[in-house]
């Protein structure tokens, strides 16, 4: 079955009320869809820079003990194969709930800014539109990262590759933007959810907790990427590919799945 937000079967539609969806609220009781099956990568398709879409280069996407695992013991050096598994369907409205955690050693030549960092894009292009050489599908990045093991270091943040956003009525271009949230050290499991209405608002809690909101997300007519998915002049994003991220820090996932909310 096709489990986009259009189209979508009247069982596992999520009735939006005007009070909006909240930690507590009983929209948490809707059927979850898993996307990740626990067995396999069935649904999903990588796209490493560099290769063709398809080829999992390393290994690096994986399936071990029901894990979704992002590994890179096959690699002799990271060498900026920034990588992304896509999901096949697009979606619109919808929470998104992820539970990851960052293990182990970086990746031999990972950029610094990378260690325990990765992300889940959310309105991206698809996989089949990227160039073969692109770092980044363009989109909106919820950026996952884990604590140093001193100082502040958040998490469900904002990334934008591609594209800007609105907060606070104002425009943010800039790249990436910090959550509210505390700080994970270690490799303890955490859960993250991402709660999209289309171009209207999105929100990230971490442990049950809201740490950002922001709206709008579209286009950056600046990005030589995102021009080319401009059509007739419409820059804004309102649903797109979801895709989790090899950035040279293993990383696994033991859950994704996602509630598709009523437009």
């Amino acid at each position: 079955m096709k489990m986009t937000a259009k189209g979508v079967t009247a069982a596992f539609l999520v009735l939006w009320t005007v009070s909006g969806w909240a930690a507590d609220d009983t929209a948490r009781d809707g059927k979850w869809i898993p996307l990740f099956n626990g067995k396999d990568l069935d649904g999903w398709t990588p796209k490493i820079k560099g290769f063709e879409l398809g080829d999992n280069f390393g290994n690096t996407f994986r399936v071990e003990n029901g894990v979704l695992k992002v590994c890179y013991d096959k690699y002799t050096n990271f060498d900026g194969r920034f990588g992304h598994l896509f999901y096949k369907d697009k979606f619109s409205h919808y929470v998104l709930r992820v539970e990851y955690r960052f293990v182990g050693e970086q990746a031999p030549g990972g950029p610094g800014w990378a260690l325990r960092n990765s992300g889940v894009m959310i309105h991206g292009q698809s996989a089949e539109s990227m160039r073969k050489d692109q770092d980044f599908p363009v989109s909106i990045e919820v950026q996952l990262l884990g604590g140093s093991g001193q100082g502040k270091r958040a998490t469900a943040n904002v990334c934008s590759p591609g594209t800007h956003f609105v907060m606070d009525g104002k425009l943010v271009t800039r790249h990436c933007n910090d959550s509210t949230s505390q700080t994970f050290h270690g490799d303890e499991w955490v859960t993250v959810e991402i709660e999209v209405h289309g171009n209207g608002k999105i929100r990230h809690f971490v442990n049950g907790e809201k740490v950002f909101e922001y709206e709008q997300p579209q286009l950056d007519e600046s990005d030589a990427n995102a021009r080319r998915l401009i059509v007739n002049g419409d820059k804004m994003l309102r649903e797109g590919t979801i895709s989790l991220q090899s950035e040279s820090h293993p990383i696994e996932f033991r859950k994704v799945e996602i509630l598709v909310l009523q437009e």
